[in-house]
């Protein structure tokens, strides 16, 4: 390569920096299929989550149960002025305290797998603690109240209690059974030792109340837990996602920059490989003509013929890797002026006269008269048109037709229609056969293959004249190639037709 080549042609293709890039994803990956598909492991991280959880909502509504407790220690005091209930208030703002002190720890550490028991159970005992301080409450009573006043106040304080702790204590498991379990043994304790109608009332309604709630919030519980496990198959889906556009955009990348690279080396080395093969054709056509002199052994006449027929496919095979190498690298520059696609139709027809004769195949023309020149590149549509007549009389069997059309689209473009009723292309091979090197069945099994580049040439020729290219085909029917011109090429517009009616079934057809 010389000199004056920039050095950013010959970078390394694959890109070996980028490798690291994805660690961190994967192992996120990992991290989050093993949780999920592991069930015992996946509840222990769950619960480490549940538990982090309930340590912040603790500490969220640390200033709810102060407020609370202060709140029913006012409304006790004027029903019944009694100076336990002071106690009692202290006692509950201590075990709440502790309660908060207990969750702080919890939601300042690193919570291991291995102690998420040991803080499940510290954070139930919490909980115990103040469930015993509701306990003391409900031991209060009331010598001057009349009537059943206190009782209601006492019986509205627990319910509430019990449906506000259950409501904010639901990510840790049974905390509302644990809580509120020393308050119903002392109520069960109390109704028995009284056999009061109104404390048998009360401890069936509280107990009933405890498991509602503990039953509402187990339900609770395992939504949120639900919840997350969706949340991770999420994060999940999204960071295999991430990871398979990372890897899906860094083989694109590598792909287009070889392909480049391919296409721009080939564009590159036309003048290397032609000139040999120039040198080859030239030699062998002067032995096998016999220009200085007649060969003494006529053995080396046939050779040099067939070194020179080999030369030529050769050649051949080289001209159109070289043009679509110079489509794809952005080398193909048109030389545009105004020419006559019937003109062209017609030279071409007469190229390939001669091969389709040799297997009695008949070429009919059906070409619309006065038709208005063209800006385009002859040389590229003399391509366009060689290549696929080429196809046509290459697979139309001994003794078939080909029909050649040229006239009008529906948009006021021209196009070029040649239909053989050869073989067929299957429908599922039709992407394959307009794709670059690639051959359908019945090719494959033709004694004349080729290179498979010739209809990838015809569309990326077509798309550089904003044209389009049309195949269709039948199986053991015959196939339908079409090469349409838009409008914005034609050089003057649409002439007045008489049978306008046949006019418009004809450009129907071809739009």
């Amino acid at each position: 390569m010389s000199n004056g080549v920039s050095t950013s042609t010959d970078k390394i293709i694959v890109d070996r920096s980028r490798s690291h890039r994805n660690k961190a994803v994967s192992k996120a990956v990992r991290a989050t299929r093993e949780r999920l598909q592991s069930s015992s492991k996946g509840n222990q991280i769950f619960d480490r989550e549940m538990i982090a959880m309930h340590a912040g909502s603790v500490l969220q509504g640390a200033s709810i149960m102060p407020l609370f407790v202060i709140t029913l220690t006012a409304i006790g005091f004027y029903l019944n002025p009694n100076a336990n209930l002071f106690a009692w208030a202290l006692l509950m703002l201590s075990a709440h305290a502790i309660s908060l002190l207990i969750a702080r720890r919890a939601n300042r550490s690193e919570i291991a797998a291995i102690d998420v028991r040991k803080w499940r159970r510290r954070l139930l005992a919490a909980q115990v603690l103040i469930g015993c301080g509701w306990a003391l409450f409900a031991l209060q009573g009331c010598n001057t109240c009349t009537g059943d006043s206190y009782y209601f106040y006492k019986g509205a304080v627990l319910l509430f209690a019990i449906s506000v702790t259950a409501m904010s204590v639901f990510m840790l498991r049974l905390a509302v059974l644990f809580g509120f379990l020393p308050m119903i043994v002392t109520l069960l304790v109390m109704a028995v030792l009284s056999r009061e109608v109104l404390d048998i009332g009360m401890t069936a309604i509280c107990a009933t109340a405890v498991v509602f709630f503990h039953y509402i919030a187990d339900r609770l519980y395992r939504s949120n837990l639900t919840l997350m496990s969706y949340q991770s198959e999420k994060d999940d889906l999204i960071v295999e996602l991430e990871v398979a556009k990372s890897m899906s955009d860094e083989a694109r990348r590598r792909a287009e920059e070889a392909n480049l690279a391919k296409s721009r080396f080939l564009a590159s080395m036309s003048h290397e490989l032609r000139t040999p093969l120039n040198a080859i054709l030239g030699f062998s056509e002067v032995m096998s003509s016999e220009v200085l002199g007649p060969l003494a052994n006529p053995t080396y006449r046939e050779y040099s013929g067939d070194i020179h027929r080999s030369g030529q496919h050769l050649l051949n095979l080289i001209n159109e890797i070289l043009d679509l190498s110079r489509i794809e690298a952005g080398r193909y520059d048109l030389s545009e002026e105004s020419l006559s696609l019937l003109e062209i139709a017609e030279d071409c027809i007469g190229m390939v006269q001669l091969r389709a004769r040799a297997k009695n195949i008949t070429i009919r023309e059906q070409f619309e008269p006065a038709l208005p020149q063209v800006w385009a590149d002859e040389k590229s549509m003399r391509q366009v048109l060689l290549n696929l007549l080429s196809n046509a009389v290459k697979f139309t069997p001994q003794g078939g037709e080909v029909m050649v059309k040229v006239g009008w689209t529906a948009g006021g473009g021209q196009y070029v229609a040649i239909k053989d009723n050869g073989p067929g292309i299957p429908e599922d091979e039709i992407p394959v056969v307009l794709s670059a090197f690639g051959q359908g069945s019945i090719a494959i099994k033709s004694a004349e293959q080729g290179t498979g580049l010739g209809l990838p040439i015809v569309q990326a020729i077509l798309a550089k004249h904003d044209g389009q290219f049309i195949l269709r085909s039948k199986l053991r029917e015959g196939t339908e190639a079409i090469a349409i011109l838009p409008s914005t090429r034609v050089l003057q517009s649409v002439p007045a037709v008489a049978d306008a009616p046949a006019v418009e079934r004809r450009r129907k057809s071809f739009a």
